[in-house]
């Protein structure tokens, strides 16, 4: 493959975090070097990523704008994931996988 190209993404599990104002945490499902975080919420969500369920999202954390998705690097020591929304509440299904888009 070219050098900076990016090769199609593959999922292998997917984790639905039930979003509110307060952080909550899950164990990812599958493997994989990225993750595909959608959201269904109808404000900002802030993610975050780590090696334990004591991961907890901010709003310093990585934004995904209402009802969209974004792509993510993970390392292998990454093994939950946390999401809180700005206002209300939503889902937001983490996706992980390798490859870079969708």
């Amino acid at each position: 493959m070219a050098v900076g190209a990016t090769s199609a993404f593959s999922p292998t599990g997917t984790v639905a975090l039930s979003a509110t104002t307060a952080s909550s945490s899950g164990l990812l499902a599958g493997w994989g070097a990225s993750v595909a975080v959608t959201s269904s919420a109808d404000a900002g969500v802030f993610v975050r990523f780590g090696p334990d369920i004591s991961i907890s999202a901010g709003n310093a954390d990585m934004p995904v704008l209402p009802h969209s998705c974004v792509m993510l690097s993970i390392n292998n020591v990454i093994t939950h994931g946390a999401a809180v929304v700005q206002t209300g509440d939503g889902i937001i299904d983490v996706t992980s996988g390798d490859g870079g888009c969708l």
